[in-house]
């Protein structure tokens, strides 16, 4: 089993100073147009330095990609300038900035997109109140998003960042190409379960050959994945296990399975004797590390979720307390702020987006004001 302390060298040689990860959330700390702020760049500030890498929330790589207002922008060079300044800001004490990339497909509406209809891979509304029927992409659109990926992945590179993550969860447009629900396309895009699984094939080698190509040492590029899907149809866990194998393959440097709880177990009955990450883990078979996460609250949920990954990422302790590492690095967990209130928001940097999110998500660790 891997200790917090360990440090971790991917195959492209970039090294984390230890195996914690602040997980990926979405802050909407951004300005309209997608151009980083100065509140953003503070609010990571304030929880870098001691993690061994910071995950940025969401960018989207074309601008009817945007999925909700304050949302990161990574689709044009002028955004480069601003980047920059997150990822040095991020960079402090060694620790590693990494830039999710994404498209948030269906999962948006036409006025976020200011009059424009969402698109996806099929004509097919997502299963939540208000969804608006997005229009289906022909294939030389989707070639293009490919593209697009590529040309976010080069910025990100030219804005100093030490890597990307494909934000393949959550049910954003990576996603919903592998799913039967919203992907019910005949072409070579869609039908089979393999035909599902081509668009990422084609992207994750789009996207490592630009690395490969682009001449920069020790950049990454890591792949987040949600491992089912409630609809019906919708992604199983077996096939979860298939996309999984395939991508352990392929040349990339970490997997990220998102998770709300590490020890969940799968809804599909021939898949519940264990955790959903120990599966992915076995399945992995050591060929490319992990990143494990959902509800670590503690050194010793940390080094749970360890038994199954390579690294933990820490997501809403981090939030409570931005010094939940050094505190857990040193044991001296006493120390850790485990509940927060209003008043704490403006010393932590919690905007609304935020906010909404802690709320939403874990109202148990918010104080009350009387």
């Amino acid at each position: 089993m891997s200790t917090l302390k360990n440090s971790l060298t991917f195959k492209r040689g970039l090294s984390l100073k230890n195996r914690i990860v602040m997980a990926p959330m979405t802050t909407k700390m951004s300005f309209y147009d997608g151009v980083i702020t100065k509140d953003e760049r503070e609010y990571y500030g304030l929880r870098s330095g001691e993690v061994g890498a910071v995950i940025t929330g969401a960018a989207n790589v074309q601008a009817n990609g945007k999925g909700w207002e304050g949302e990161l922008g990574v689709y044009d060079d002028r955004f480069i300038p601003g980047l920059a300044k997150l990822a040095a800001t991020i960079k402090q004490n060694g620790t590693k900035a990494i830039l999710q990339i994404f498209h948030g497909g269906r999962m948006t509406n036409s006025e976020i997109l200011r009059n424009t209809q969402p698109i996806a891979p099929s004509a097919v509304p997502a299963e939540r109140e208000n969804a608006e029927t997005p229009r289906e992409m022909p294939s030389e659109e989707v070639f293009l998003l490919i593209e697009n990926f590529k040309k976010a992945t080069i910025r990100a590179i030219k804005a100093g960042f030490d890597g990307v993550e494909l934000h393949g969860a959550n049910t954003y447009l990576i996603q919903q190409f592998f799913s039967p629900h919203s992907n019910r396309r005949t072409d070579e895009w869609g039908g089979s379960l393999e035909k599902r699984y081509h668009f990422i094939d084609l992207l994750v080698d789009a996207v490592t050959e630009a690395v490969d190509n682009s001449g920069v040492k020790d950049f990454i590029v890591g792949y987040r994945f949600s491992p089912e899907e409630y609809e019906t149809p919708g992604i199983r866990f077996e096939d979860t296990l298939y996309l999984v194998d395939h991508l352990a393959d392929k040349p990339l440097d970490y997997l990220h399975i998102s998770l709300n709880d590490c020890s969940r177990v799968s809804v599909s009955e021939e898949y519940q004797e264990k955790p959903m990450i120990q599966y992915v883990h076995e399945k992995i078979k050591g060929r490319v590390p992990l990143i494990g996460v959902g509800d670590v609250r503690s050194k010793a949920d940390a080094e749970e979720v360890l038994q199954y990954a390579e690294m933990v990422a820490i997501g809403r302790s981090i939030l409570i307390d931005p010094h939940w590492p050094s505190k857990v690095l040193n044991n001296q967990e006493e120390l850790l702020r485990t509940k927060i209130s209003q008043y704490d928001r403006e010393e932590l940097l919690l905007g609304n987006g935020v906010w909404e999110f802690l709320e939403g998500m874990m109202p148990e660790r918010l104080i009350e004001e009387k």
